[in-house]
């Protein structure tokens, strides 16, 4: 029997029968919109990043070129100091009250601390006493030197009568030998009597100095603050027993707050003293005070271990003192703190004009 062909007509195309169907190929999709239009997005925010930090560059160059300083004006961190005061005991003694506190401001000749005095009042008025016994031991000697004076005077009296009685024969000689003894004797007398006095007066002095010695030491038990200032550290409680040089309080002395600032050797080379300065603190930085160059060290302070090349010596640095005028310093004691940090600008020219954003301009 004869096999039967059987032929599958598909899509225009024969195909033996018992074959498997052929797979369709597969038609490329269309692109989704949802697809494109993220792509498109994802584009746009990169040129709009690129445009802002282009736009934050600029203006951030053109803010440069607007704060840049003239190539004559040096600008260096640098931060407040004040001069620190100890105030210390002169003598050893025991602290009996102690009148100022940290962070108090003081005036000049506020009293800050006593010390305990008794033992030196004691000593002071036996020293007193003993003047007081020398006077009138002096008293004594001048009244006998009046007396001592007045025998002499009637001795010299008698001696001279004896004389002139001797020659004719109304005086013997033998009194005219008693009457220049007694002469003598007076004499001597009085020079005892001076020298008493003269001892008293002696004795005065030295007891007036031990007095006067003991009152200054009296004196300086009681410490007072040199200068007008803040006081920094309470250092010794009352009741303390300190040696000569003890100290009590610690204290900044506002009347010579200045700004140190270390700049290179082509800068202070060409800084003089009473040069104006320009300084800018970071907790006001909107505010400009004046002040002036106090000081340009002698000595570089960072120096390297060789200096041959123009390269190497620019690494010295010299420190430099602005200081800020006394009625500003007064006028912001309340707000000044030294450590605040600052910038200082000076100039290589002091004859170019200060820049408009280094103009003065106070709180």
């Amino acid at each position: 029997m004869s096999e039967t062909v059987h032929v599958v007509q598909s899509q225009g195309r024969a195909e033996p029968a018992g074959a498997s169907p052929a797979v369709a190929p597969k038609v490329p999709a269309e692109p989704k919109p949802q697809v494109r239009k993220r792509k498109g997005r994802t584009i746009l925010i990169l040129v709009a990043c690129i445009l802002a930090l282009g736009g934050a560059g600029g203006w951030y160059w053109w803010q440069q070129q607007l704060n840049a300083l003239p190539p004559y004006i040096t600008k260096a961190n640098g931060r407040l100091e004040a001069e620190q005061v100890e105030i210390a005991t002169k003598f050893q003694g025991r602290i009996s009250e102690v009148l100022a506190k940290e962070g108090d401001f003081v005036t000049a000749g506020q009293v800050l601390a006593r010390m305990d005095i008794v033992e030196l009042e004691a000593q002071r008025r036996s020293a007193q006493a003993q003047v007081d016994r020398y006077q009138n031991e002096k008293i004594m000697a001048e009244a006998l030197i009046a007396q001592r004076e007045s025998e002499r005077t009637f001795a010299a009296q008698e001696l001279a009568r004896s004389a002139a009685l001797v020659p004719q024969g109304w005086s013997t000689r033998e009194q005219f030998d008693q009457r220049r003894n007694q002469m003598r004797v007076a004499e001597a007398a009085l020079a005892t009597a001076i020298a008493a006095r003269e001892a008293a007066d002696a004795n005065v002095a030295a007891e007036q100095a031990e007095v006067a010695r003991l009152q200054h030491q009296i004196d300086d038990s009681t410490l007072y603050a040199p200068t007008r200032g803040r006081i920094q550290y309470k250092l010794s409680q009352p009741g303390e027993v300190l040696p000569a040089g003890g100290r009590v309080l610690t204290m900044l002395d506002l009347t010579d707050i200045y700004l140190t600032i270390f700049v290179p050797a082509r800068v202070a080379g060409r800084l003089a003293n009473n040069d104006e300065a320009r300084v800018t603190l970071d907790p006001e930085p909107g505010y400009v005070f004046p002040a002036r160059i106090s000081f340009v060290a002698t000595e570089a302070q960072f120096t390297p271990k060789t200096v041959e090349t123009a390269e190497e010596r620019e690494k010295l640095m010299f420190r430099v003192k602005l200081t800020i005028d006394p009625a500003l310093r007064k006028r912001y004691q309340e707000q000044v703190k030294t450590g605040v940090r600052g910038i200082g600008f000076v100039r290589t020219d002091r004859n170019d004009a200060w820049p408009d954003r280094l103009a003065v301009k106070l709180l």
